[in-house]
């Protein structure tokens, strides 16, 4: 760690910068997904690689979403039984895909995901209602070996490089489990609690964290966190869905290099 070439994090200039950048991210976490690359893009900008970057932002995904799990739990949003059964092979698709993380190259993975949210897209925009609403009863015709692949998948996504694994779950929850936005939301947060600090384990393992920056950002990520979650349950679903596409556009922008002007990669 001493031979990386970083900035002097401990000014107040760039305190209040990561605070700032882990509140945005926490925030967008919690309502949709995909903010992670805020915080990826700022740990790469002070001179982190991107394989640091990659480890370092799990400390504050896993405050984020504990704080959100909890005020989610504290208004009965949360099925904490359900999350517990899907979070089993998002937990082992995660410690596979953060191994993996530390080892290859993921620029093309990148693009691959840029591709699927443009399909995301369009699935927002149609039958709207569907993600709003849900249908519960759907989840009964499903193959469970089928959901345990899908959430494996996204196990493996999200520990390889967590950005977007949100969006990726919250279509998961609606479109295949049957679960209306608002719930489909705090089962996402709470699946990824359960998964981080496992992947966690394996950046630490392999020394791919930088705890400085991490502790940081993460005092911004469990007030974004905390803010969002207190939104998402005042306002509901139909917030839920206009918010998640205006993050899908922009990451999928973000993806294919059109906003690099702003989040240089």
């Amino acid at each position: 760690m001493e031979t990386l070439n970083i900035v002097d994090i401990y000014t107040p200039l760039i305190v209040a910068i990561l605070i700032v950048a882990g509140f945005m991210v926490g925030f967008i976490n919690t309502l949709a997904g995909s903010g992670t690359v805020i915080t990826y893009s700022v740990f790469m900008a002070l001179g982190l690689p991107a394989s640091y970057a990659n480890g370092t932002i799990r400390v504050g995904v896993i405050m984020q979403t504990l704080s959100a799990s909890l005020m989610f739990k504290k208004n009965s949003v949360l099925e904490i039984k359900q999350g517990l059964i899907l979070g089993v092979p998002i937990v082992i698709g995660s410690i596979l895909g953060a191994q993996v993380a530390v080892e290859i190259e993921k620029q093309i993975f990148e693009y691959i995901v840029g591709a699927v949210m443009l399909l995301m897209i369009v699935l927002l925009f149609v039958k709207p209602d569907k993600w709003i609403a849900g249908k519960a009863e759907s989840s009964k015709r499903k193959n469970p070996w089928v959901q345990f692949l899908i959430y494996l998948s996204i196990g493996f996504y999200g520990g390889f490089i967590h950005i977007g694994v949100g969006i990726f779950l919250i279509a998961a929850l609606v479109l295949f489990s049957g679960y209306d936005l608002l719930r489909a939301n705090a089962l996402k947060v709470f699946t990824v609690l359960l998964y981080s600090p496992f992947a966690l384990f394996v950046y630490m393992y392999n020394d791919h964290i930088h705890y400085g920056m991490a502790l940081i950002s993460s005092i911004g990520n469990v007030f974004g966190g905390i803010v969002a979650s207190k939104i998402a349950i005042k306002k509901g679903s139909r917030f839920i869905h206009w918010f998640l596409i205006v993050v899908v556009v922009l990451f999928t922008a973000k993806t294919f290099g059109l906003l690099d002007f702003i989040l240089p990669k």
